[in-house]
């Protein structure tokens, strides 16, 4: 067993996990980079679109807080929104500073465009390739930093105290598998540890997550006793192709990409979904609206509309959104500049996910988080295209630096249960959480587990290599039993998620989908691994994983059957209106030791310049 020491431990080796690791090395820190993947093969190298940031005269950081606090339908943060328009300028300078190739205009600025939800075209870019040259311009400086990067190291769990009270737990470190060399290591975080391990788009079976976006972080930190917070909103991206869910860039629409239906309307316009902007809504409006075109039967082939951009002219296609071509021909067999493209809507992004406060802190000392797999909240009920990129770059900057000098700055936003202003009720068909009693000694599904001695008072040390044991045991149980493949259960995962917890919800799906999550529970309790080898067993980590999506799905429904009203991504058929006076409130589901609980925390609309009050969104 080999125990690592560093001053702060990144988990996660995208966007965030870059630029929090570079952050916390700038204060002086010694940085440990922890990847399941190696760096350039995370995530983010898939964003498309570009980053949102007010550069130019005419545009102002608070007309961007304005249009994203519009955009999450008023359940956004002000302490949140206002730290990402505000910072994200300077980040994107930053980038071009170390040498990120923006796509320029003629004068030589950085260009800009327009995004869906946005009052001015702030969005900048690098072609459609704008994510591929964030995480290689970032894993430069890393390398030029000497950061150690451990890649293939799969981390499993996280290294925290047993206080009863999670507000008095500490997090000293975390547990992974050395893919390449098969061991069970730990890692000492003698000042804070940092989750940026991206999404759970792996809980849907049309998405345009990668495989490796299985919700680790959350699920882990959930586990550990950070509740989980507005869960039930989940993007889907209006363009994605049908056959694969890769991700069509909302930069086509935002160079004058239009979609029609089988009837040949416009329909954003014509059908009156959004008179104003039509294909430039907000990605839900969009999402929406195709969908029901679909429902009513102006879609073709009963399943998707038209994006077709061969208006652009083949010079500025290729200049600006070349990528697209070739994904389009690749996955599709379809020419964009020759014809329309196919596109519906598929899982993209979780809104929500790890509360945090403005600063990466989490209510267990020492645990921060960042990017997708985090929620401060600067997204609320939706998230505006081109905010996710400056999310990655802006707090996790800020979760690097607090993991570096814990308690440099206050935070405006309370976490933890001691931010609760009321207790949740949800009337659910089965009972959620953890199997009791555990049939299983080991714990091989990842549950609780005697090793015959408490952690509360002990050192980091200690810490950490307790929780390396429990591993090696859950790991050990894993590799030497027979039992059923995590496939089968995820796979039945997957199709209840996609088809009752989607864009349309209601009461009866929402049900439906917690019997199916109970089912995959108990199934995944007889889970075995049929590879017995022990390096590069992409079958382990493929079981762990499911686990994690397992726990994500539930607290998802669980926040979706309790929340009853209509706001941004989340429609509930019983409840078509937002309703502010009930409803105007973040949703936060606790692990509760495997007993889930749900409990409401407020949200904070008060910013520098005064109150934001909540308006009709309409574009």
């Amino acid at each position: 067993m080999a125990i690592h020491e560093y001053d702060v431990v990144v988990v996660g080796a995208g966007g965030a996990g870059l630029r929090a690791a570079i952050a916390a090395q700038e204060e002086g820190a010694d940085v440990a980079l922890v990847s399941k993947l190696h760096p350039v093969r995370s995530h983010t190298g898939a964003a498309e679109g570009g980053i949102n940031a007010a550069l130019r005269d005419g545009d102002s950081w608070e007309d961007h807080a304005y249009d994203t606090m519009k955009g999450s339908d008023y359940l956004g943060d002000a302490p949140a929104i206002e730290t990402l328009t505000q910072d994200s300028p300077e980040e994107v300078i930053q980038l071009e500073h170390w040498g990120m190739a923006f796509s320029r205009d003629d004068d030589g600025r950085v260009s800009q465009r327009p995004f869906g939800g946005l009052s001015f075209p702030r969005t900048t870019y690098a072609g459609a390739e704008t994510g591929h040259h964030l995480l290689h311009t970032m894993y430069e400086q890393v390398v030029k930093r000497g950061i150690e990067v451990f890649d293939e190291h799969y981390v499993s769990n996280l290294a925290v105290t047993d206080h009863e009270d999670p507000e008095r737990r500490e997090c000293h470190g975390v547990v992974a598998y050395d893919i390449k060399r098969g061991e069970i290591n730990g890692f000492v975080a003698n000042t804070g540890v940092v989750l940026a391990t991206g999404g759970p788009g792996q809980m849907y079976d049309h998405t345009t997550n990668a495989v490796a976006n299985t919700g680790d972080g959350p699920a882990m930190a959930y586990r550990a006793g950070v509740p989980l917070e507005d869960m039930e909103f989940i993007q889907f991206h209006p363009t994605t192709l049908p056959s694969t869910g890769v991700l069509i860039t909302e930069g086509v629409r935002g160079e004058g990409g239009v979609l029609y239906n089988s009837e040949g309307e416009r329909f954003m316009f014509e059908r009156g979904y959004a008179n104003n902007v039509g294909e430039l809504a907000s990605r839900d409006v969009v999402a929406r609206a195709e969908l029901t075109e679909v429902n009513e039967g102006r879609g073709f082939e009963d399943d998707h509309v038209m994006l077709d951009m061969r208006h652009l002219g083949e010079e500025r296609i290729t200049d600006r959104l070349e990528n697209i071509i070739h994904l389009s021909k690749d996955f599709e067999g379809v020419d964009p500049l020759e014809e329309p493209m196919p596109v519906k809507p598929g899982q993209h992004y979780a809104m929500g996910g790890i509360e945090t406060n403005e600063n990466g802190a989490t209510c267990v000392d020492g645990l921060y988080a960042a990017g997708e797999c985090a929620c401060v909240s600067v997204h609320g009920a939706n998230r505006l295209g081109g905010n996710a990129l400056p999310e990655l770059i802006v707090f996790g900057a800020r979760a690097g630096r607090h993991a570096a000098r814990p308690g440099r700055a206050e935070a405006e936003i309370e976490t933890g249960p001691s931010a609760k202003i009321e207790d949740g009720v949800v009337d659910t068909p089965v009972a959620p959480g953890e199997l009791r009693p555990s049939t299983d000694d080991v714990a091989a599904d990842g549950g609780a587990a005697s090793d015959g001695g408490a952690l509360v008072d002990a050192d980091a040390g200690t810490v950490v290599e307790r929780w390396v044991a429990r591993e090696r045991q859950r790991v050990d149980a894993l590799l030497e039993r027979d039992g059923r493949n995590h496939a089968e259960v995820r796979e039945k995962l997957q199709q209840s998620m996609t088809d009752n917890v989607n864009v349309f919800r209601n009461d009866e799906g929402l049900k439906q989908a917690l019997r199916d999550i109970r089912q995959a529970r108990e199934e995944y309790a007889d889970v075995a691994v049929a590879d017995p080898s022990r390096t590069f067993n992409t079958d382990l980590i493929h079981t762990i994983e499911t686990r994690n999506l397992i726990d994500l799905a539930e607290a998802l429904t669980l926040g979706a059957l309790a929340r009853e009203e209509f706001r941004g991504a989340h429609w509930r058929q019983e409840f078509q209106e937002r309703r502010d006076d009930e409803w105007l409130k973040h949703t936060q589901v606790a692990w509760n030791d495997g007993d889930p609980q749900i409990y409401y925390t407020p949200v904070i609309l008060e910013g520098e310049g005064g109150a934001y009050e909540p308006k009709s969104r309409s574009y």
